[in-house]
C-alpha cells in the first residue's frame, strides 16, 4: 500500500495503526475509569456546552431549540444568547427595523434599451422600465430577562421579506414566554 499523493510510486506500507485488539508493543489500552462516550450524562449534570437541560427520567437530555432569531435560540424554558442563558418566561421582546428599499432603473434593461435602439428603435424603449429593488440595513431584535440580563441582535435585510420573517419569529417567541 502506498501513501495517497507521495508521488513515490512504489509499495511502502503505511505506518501501524493499533486498535483495541491490538496486542503490539506500541499500543496503550484505555485506563478503567476513562468515561464510555455512549453513555448519558448523569441526571442533573451541567452540560459541556452551557446549555439547559431538562430531566428525562433516567438521563438529562438538552432542550430542543423551537425558534432561532440571530444568534438568539429559544427553548421550552429558557433563552440563550452569548450573553448568558435565563428564563423564557418574563422575557420582553423588540423588533425595530432598520432597514431601507431602494427601487431604481436596472442597469441591464438600460443596456438593453441603448443597444436594441438601432435594431428596433421604439420597442427598446420598454427596457428602461425595468426596475431593480435594493434592500440594506439590518432588523434589529432585543431580548430582556427578567433578572436585568439584555441582548441584542442585528440580522442583515437582504430583501423585503426579511423583516414579516424576524417579526414572526418574534411573535412565536412573545408566545412561548406567554405560555411559559
Amino acid at each position: 500500500m502506498t501513501y495517497p499523493g507521495s508521488g513515490d510510486h512504489g509499495t511502502r506500507p503505511l505506518p501501524h495503526q493499533p486498535n483495541a485488539y491490538d496486542s503490539s508493543p506500541g499500543f496503550v489500552p484505555a485506563p478503567a475509569d476513562y468515561p464510555n462516550p455512549t453513555q448519558f450524562p448523569s441526571p442533573g449534570a451541567a452540560p459541556a456546552y452551557g446549555g439547559p437541560y431538562y430531566d428525562a427520567g433516567a438521563a438529562a437530555l438538552p432542550e430542543t431549540p423551537l425558534v432561532v432569531i440571530g444568534d438568539i435560540t429559544c427553548t421550552q424554558h429558557y433563552v440563550i444568547t452569548p450573553s448568558g442563558t435565563f428564563p423564557l418566561a418574563g422575557s420582553q421582546w423588540e423588533v425595530t427595523d432598520m432597514s431601507v428599499s431602494t427601487e431604481q432603473m436596472s442597469q441591464t434593461g438600460l443596456v438593453l434599451a441603448l443597444v436594441g435602439f438601432f435594431l428596433v428603435c421604439f420597442l427598446s424603449l420598454l427596457f428602461l422600465l425595468m426596475k431593480e429593488r435594493r434592500t440594506t440595513g439590518h432588523i434589529q431584535v432585543r431580548v430582556r430577562g427578567a433578572g436585568g440580563t439584555m441582548h441584542v441582535t442585528n440580522i442583515p435585510a437582504t430583501s423585503a421579506w426579511v423583516m414579516s420573517d424576524v417579526s414572526g419569529r418574534v411573535h412565536y417567541a412573545r408566545q412561548l414566554a406567554a405560555v411559559a
